[in-house]
């Protein structure tokens, strides 16, 4: 397991201080694995990210943001060489404990110490959202993919009204329970204006049905079972846009 220290990103109009993220989620690492979603759930992510992605093993795919690692595993399930990447140490050193056919490394995704075009593939594991501009992050997912190469993520879309109401910080319902100051639900066209800039051909689509293991807020852990049956409202195809998740993913241009 690689080490590469992380530092305070200081943008003008834009702040981020990467030291207090990490601080978060090693507080994460310390209490259990970081896996909000159920089993199944995460493996239909996966599916659908490869699907939008068209992406097939083998291969080798860095998965920026990976947490303790459960969607690193799963990729190496399917067949791919995956390395996890996280910017917090205490989340890969204990996805090495759980998951040790992983290759796991700390480092910050917007100067990542990996190779120029040496992936066929990168995840970007609910990672966008947390980034004030996402620019710096396109610009490396771009370096480290192969021509030809794709990316895959997921987040939190800003157009689902639970997303909106629970977790965007002009919301009146707004709950900083369980998430760190820059979070804040994505919207589709700016991902996908973002990449292209950066030299991706990108798609988007768009996913409900998700179950959560938790959350961190007691009330909403309350309503939690009631969200997850009616999430699936937004599977039919009139309503699929406000889905929970935006998935985007986008081939490097040669």
């Amino acid at each position: 397991m690689t080490t590469l220290k992380s530092q305070s990103e200081r943008r003008p109009g834009v702040s981020q201080d990467k030291s207090r993220e990490i601080s978060f989620f090693n507080r994460h690492a310390a209490a259990s694995e970081y896996n909000v979603f159920s089993d199944r759930s995460s493996r239909k992510l996966i599916d659908q990210c490869l699907q939008l992605a068209q992406l097939r093993p083998p291969g080798r795919v860095a998965d920026l943001g990976c947490g303790s690692g459960i969607f690193s595993s799963i990729l190496v399930e399917k067949g791919f060489e995956c390395f996890g990447v996280d910017i917090a140490h205490g989340l890969t050193a204990l996805g090495h404990k759980l998951y040790p056919e992983v290759t796991f490394l700390t480092a910050d995704i917007e100067a990542l110490p990996l190779p120029s075009a040496s992936f066929d593939g990168v995840l970007l594991s609910g990672v966008i959202h947390h980034l004030p501009d996402p620019r710096a992050c396109a610009r490396e997912v771009h370096r480290v993919l192969k021509p030809g190469g794709v990316f895959m993520a997921f987040d939190p879309n800003r157009m689902n009204p639970f997303m909106y109401l629970y977790r965007d910080r002009t919301s009146p319902f707004y709950s900083h329970k369980g998430v760190t100051e820059n979070e804040r639900p994505v919207l589709a066209w700016r991902v996908r204006q973002v990449f292209s800039e950066f030299g991706f051909d990108v798609r988007t689509a768009f996913v409900s049905g998700l179950t959560y293991r938790y959350v961190a807020s007691a009330v909403a852990q309350v309503l939690l079972p009631a969200y997850n049956v009616v999430d699936s409202v937004f599977l039919l195809p009139f309503l699929r846009r406000f889905g929970s998740f935006v998935l985007t993913a986008g081939v490097r241009r040669t």
